[in-house]
């Protein structure tokens, strides 16, 4: 009788949780999965804490209900199957502002991450230099070429759309900025019609008129209980073995699988398998991969990240708009690059004691010197900033709560795509048993994280023999 197949996953986040899922429900009856997490949690940047008494999240707070090519998202697809999907709740208020001369102004309609398919709905937040996209007679861009969003939309319709609009929004997603961000993997379907359009907001159009969405459907979803409840349900699906506090320092091939050095060096301890699965950032990763496969290490060593600070207050019956929250763009000299209004955005978070929930997204990419402020130093400049963009100082916090996340949004520069392929390609051709899953490599957002986790299940499997599905 064959042994069971012995599958290591490296990392706890949510990418590879949904990879240990996947494997349970396609690998063969008995296969033995192991999820190694060198923090003491799971989840990754999915952290659902408490303040004041209520939930909040402390990382990510939602996702998108629907992929890109119109189905329900990887991330609802999962929940569903882990028997959550009672728990979806939508935004009760969708509507942002920008920040724009120190007001708030609403986020414009019509654009797409803020580029405007319609350049009169922009006017009252920025000014479109229209006569610059012209028709030249040819694709805005050629075949397997990429660009940064800023370089092409500065080109085509000047400074402000760029920096009143598409850079704060690229912002709240990214912490990084507009002329740095590829074009090809934060707005894939503006890159997809703007290879066969002429004019950029013809190319908006043609990528809006292309996304398939039901009327009035929700665009966020997240989970009544918490995001930490999908954490803990993929753990306790999976099946797998999880060992917290269990760092992989080392991974060597044998004739066999691999060899996992785990631990620290004066208590190491060996474990095989038969194939690994790296669910971690590209720097850890690069260490990992420095022996196996180097040129590969260094393909992937080579991404950026950006560190962010989440200061999440709880303020006594503050005056808010009606808003889900505000953007902050980098012209305006704030700390503060976005804000979120917690209980007004999501109904299920109100509170019959008053309070609301008001959290402020500190840190871009290239301005970490942001960050070296202390934890107080942080609140204080967050309300402070907060009373200024609303124009009415806020009473004092009753709590307070400073998330740091170091190193935690991937910088995707043009070429980004192309350059994981091409290391993925390498990757599978030296070692079919070894893969790479992550936010890293394939886009932010909670469905891309899951979807990259299954994708690289899926291709442990085949490596291994094939699926019992």
């Amino acid at each position: 009788m064959a042994r069971p197949w012995r599958v290591a996953i490296v990392g706890g986040g949510i990418t590879g949780l949904a990879a240990a899922v996947r494997l349970r429900d396609r690998a063969p009856t008995g296969t033995e999965i192991t999820v190694y997490e060198q923090s003491g949690r799971l989840g990754g940047k999915l952290r659902t804490g408490e303040l004041a008494g209520g939930p909040v999240e402390f990382g990510a707070e939602s996702f998108l209900m629907r992929d890109p090519a119109g189905g329900e998202s990887a991330a609802v697809t999962l929940i569903r199957r882990l028997g959550l999907a009672g728990s979806i709740v939508h935004p009760t208020v969708g509507q942002a502002a920008l920040v724009v001369d120190g007001g708030l102004r609403p986020v414009p309609g019509g654009t797409l991450v803020g580029v405007p398919g319609d350049l009169d709905r922009v006017a009252a937040v920025a000014q479109p230099v229209a006569a610059a996209d012209r028709d030249g007679g040819a694709p805005l861009l050629p075949p397997d070429a990429d660009v940064s969003v800023g370089a092409l939309v500065r080109d085509r319709l000047g400074d402000e759309v760029v920096d009143r609009l598409v850079d704060p929004m690229l912002g709240g997603v990214y912490a990084g900025r507009a002329d740095d961000l590829s074009l090809v993997t934060t707005m894939p379907a503006l890159a997809r019609a703007a290879r066969v359009e002429h004019t950029l907001v013809g190319a908006v159009r043609a990528a809006q008129a292309a996304a398939p969405r039901a009327p009035g459907a929700p665009v966020f979803g997240t989970l009544a209980g918490g995001l930490s409840t999908l954490v803990e349900a993929a753990a306790r699906e999976s099946g797998a073995t999880i060992r917290r506090d269990a760092a992989v320092r080392e991974l060597h091939p044998t004739p066999t699988g691999w060899r996992l050095t785990v631990g620290p060096t004066r208590d190491a301890e060996f474990v095989d398998a038969d194939a690994v699965l790296l669910a971690v950032p590209a720097r850890p990763a690069a260490r990992l991969l420095a022996g196996p496969a180097p040129e590969v290490a260094t393909a992937v060593g080579g991404l950026d990240y950006a560190s962010v600070a989440l200061v999440t207050l709880a303020l006594p019956e503050p005056e808010l708009p009606e808003l889900s929250g505000f953007l902050v763009p980098a012209t305006e000299g704030l700390l503060i690059k976005a804000s979120t209004f917690f209980t007004t955005k999501w109904g299920h978070l109100r509170r019959p004691d008053g309070l609301a929930l008001v959290r402020a997204s500190v840190g871009r990419y290239g301005d970490e010197t942001s960050l070296q402020l202390t934890d107080d130093d942080l609140v204080a400049t967050v309300h402070r900033e907060l009373s200024k963009v609303l124009g009415t100082p806020l009473p004092t916090p009753v709590a307070r709560h400073v998330q740091r996340w170091g190193g935690a949004l991937p910088q995707y520069t043009p070429g980004h795509l192309g350059r994981v392929a091409a290391a993925r390609t390498a990757l599978r051709a030296a070692h079919p048993t070894l893969a790479l899953a992550g936010a890293g490599y394939d886009g932010v957002g909670i469905p891309v994280c899951v979807r990259s986790g299954e994708t690289a299940a899926e291709e442990i499997i085949t490596a291994l023999g094939g699926s019992a599905a």
